[in-house]
């Protein structure tokens, strides 16, 4: 049997054979059914994409059903445990897990782009000192394009290449510089002999005498951190990237609408959400009112519940392996308790199991980062450095297929008919 789908019209009796592909039918083919020739043709509504394919992607895989998460084939868990980020990243943009080789020169690579122009400083100094440190960031990141006007030729492989290294490398810097800026204190510039991580934990948190040491178990816990946050498919900020790349905008400028979708709270902003939520909770003691409020519509249980995963988060399950492993460094952070309990209720409770709703990414990460001395206003940064690798790779792979074109989403006009202005 042919992979088509068979449409009667029942406004006109007509039938359509539309051919299948990938378990998807091209939108552009309901546009012949018709009810004239005047007749524009029919038209897929659905608002926040909930069941739109805009590409076809070789980058990630998820199966919301199962809580699976696949970077170019290979679970996450596997990657978490064996890798590091800047070996991810290359993994998410080329397909393959870097050799020794390939491993040196792209280490090697991202090492001597990691500094900022030097006019980024100057333009970090013109934002008030209580300014968000989110803002900030994609401010910097945007003006980048500035700095390397070459990024505008966005067609040439090489040429894209030199400015995915660029930002890759330069905004553990950039997020540094904000949260330095923030609090008063000079910027520091990147070391190359330090890790990804632990680069960026030295530029943020070094003493004014210059020392600082990171522990090893937090530099790999935030590593860890970043591979969970590399990339995770069309979400709204990768779905802005390539939105924004579509016009072939530059890099930087695609990077920075990208961070704006992540700065909001239903996206970057949830892990802070989340720590809020656990402030306002307080105790143990007050969880039991809490639910009750939340089940009555009072309020919501962050950190639980996702677009796409319908079971247990695989990621929050490495976040919580992990924010053991923080802790006994940094010493137990009195509000994992009400975590615990809050996900003890929500996976034996009716009224959760029913609604599918589990822990995801968001729901330790905050508890991990507050534990590591990082106010709640670095969390969405903390969030975009590791997602830039991702951003990246989905931009480039944008531009490489043929199918696309600049992005346009049509509209179901509901105002009025042509109308004439009165006359007097």
């Amino acid at each position: 049997m042919a992979d088509t789908l068979t449409i009667t019209d029942n406004r006109t009796g007509r039938q359509y054979e539309i051919p299948i592909t990938d378990g998807t039918v091209r939108a552009m083919d309901l546009r012949q059914v018709r009810t004239s020739d005047e007749d524009f043709g029919l038209m897929t509504y659905d608002p926040a994409y909930q069941n739109t394919a805009s590409c076809r992607s070789r980058i990630t895989f998820i199966d919301g059903d199962k809580g699976i998460l696949l970077y170019r084939g290979y679970p996450i868990d596997q990657l978490a445990e064996r890798s590091s980020f800047l070996d991810v990243a290359f993994l998410l943009l080329n397909g393959e897990l870097p050799t020794a080789a390939e491993r040196t020169a792209w280490t090697g690579a991202i090492a001597a782009q990691a500094t900022p122009p030097a006019g980024a400083v100057g333009l970090l100094q013109g934002f008030p000192r209580d300014a968000h440190a989110m803002g900030m960031f994609l401010s910097l990141v945007g003006a980048l394009s500035t700095y390397y006007p070459d990024a505008k030729t966005v067609s040439d492989p090489a040429v894209r290449l030199l400015q995915i290294q660029r930002a890759i490398a330069q905004v553990p810097a950039v997020g540094a510089w904000a949260y330095r800026h923030a609090t008063g204190q000079p910027v520091v510039a990147p070391d190359s002999t330090q890790s990804y991580a632990g680069n960026f934990l030295r530029m943020l948190l070094q003493t004014p005498d210059g020392h600082y040491e990171p522990n090893p178990v937090l530099e790999r816990a935030l590593d860890i951190l970043f591979i969970l946050h590399a990339d995770h498919e069309q979400n709204c900020s990768t779905s802005a990237m390539r939105g924004i790349g579509s016009s072939q905008a530059d890099p930087f400028s695609s990077l920075a609408g990208a961070t704006g979708a992540l700065y909001g709270p239903l996206h970057g902003g949830a892990n802070e959400a989340v720590l809020r939520m656990l402030l306002e909770i307080g105790s143990v003691d007050h969880i039991p009112a809490f639910i009750a409020r939340v089940k009555k519509g009072e309020g919501r249980l962050m950190g639980f519940g996702h677009r796409v995963y319908k079971s247990y988060d695989p990621r929050a399950r490495i976040v919580k392996r992990t924010a053991d492993e923080v802790f006994a460094v940094t010493g137990r952070n009195p509000l994992l308790d009400i975590a615990l309990e809050l996900e003890r209720i929500a996976l034996e409770d009716e009224y959760f199991v029913k609604r599918r709703l589990y822990p995801n990414v968001d729901f330790y990460s905050g508890l991990i980062y507050q534990a590591m001395g990082f106010p709640v206003e670095m969390f969405p940064v903390l969030f975009a450095i590791p997602r830039t690798a991702g951003w990246l790779a989905q931009w480039d792979e944008m531009l490489r297929d043929p199918d696309q074109k600049i992005a346009r989403p049509r509209q179901v006009y509901l105002g009025p008919a042509r109308r004439d202005v009165p006359g007097d």
